[in-house]
């Protein structure tokens, strides 16, 4: 159903239709289904808070909150700052938008296991957005991946939000990570991943005649 509504919506955002708020129902129900079929779209996302912005009167928090939480589950893109960009001061103060904009902060300083802690105080909320937790766990993998040469299995379970062994078991093989021993799992090695560059500059003589010209 999203793949097909992605088509609708498509033809909605060219030229001047994308700034018709008669749009804004066909693309709240958008936004919807993007939340339970675990699709993603994020020009469509903009284009509503964009008529929002144009047309207070048809603000919809619930909607809001749904494009925000699933900006987050883009990290590390920087869809979640474009999407506050098109809120109000005002706005990102109310209930529950300002939780998100506190987790959207969490996350971007990789505080995860504080991040998980907030999140299972708005189940109601994330509930909503299917396949937010793993996504999320995507970037942590990735932040992970990038940080460590090896890690304790504890807090890497404890990282990917209080999971139990299956589950790390699952991201450390789908992440192509070994398990050393019990306690500790290889991440990379992480000097493999500096590379050195050499910087030649080249300076004709041209550029520099007037210079030493001036010096003589």
């Amino acid at each position: 159903m999203a793949e097909a509504m992605k088509q609708t919506v498509a033809g909605m955002l060219k030229g001047i239709e994308r700034y018709n708020p008669d749009n804004l129902t066909t693309l709240e129900k958008y936004v919807e289904i993007q939340s339970r079929e675990n699709a993603y779209d994020l020009e469509a996302n903009l284009a509503v808070l964009k008529l929002y912005q144009l047309n207070p009167q048809r603000f919809n928090i619930d909607i809001t909150c749904q494009i925000l939480l699933k900006a987050l589950t883009n990290f590390p893109h920087t869809d979640f700052v474009l999407c506050k960009c098109l809120l109000s001061e005002k706005i990102m103060q109310e209930e529950p938008i300002s939780q998100i904009m506190y987790l959207g902060d969490v996350l971007e300083k990789c505080n995860f296991q504080h991040f998980w802690e907030r999140v299972a105080n708005m189940s109601d909320l994330c509930d909503k957005i299917v396949g937010f937790q793993d996504s999320i766990r995507k970037f942590v993998c990735h932040v992970v991946g990038i940080t460590f040469q090896t890690i304790d299995k504890g807090l890497l379970m404890q990282l990917l939000g209080e999971v139990d062994d299956n589950t790390a078991k699952h991201w450390i093989k789908k992440y192509g990570w070994k398990e050393e021993s019990d306690s500790v799992i290889f991440i990379a090695n992480q000097d493999e991943n500096i590379k050195t560059k050499n910087i030649t500059e080249k300076i004709d003589f041209e550029n520099v005649a007037g210079l030493m010209a001036a010096c003589l």
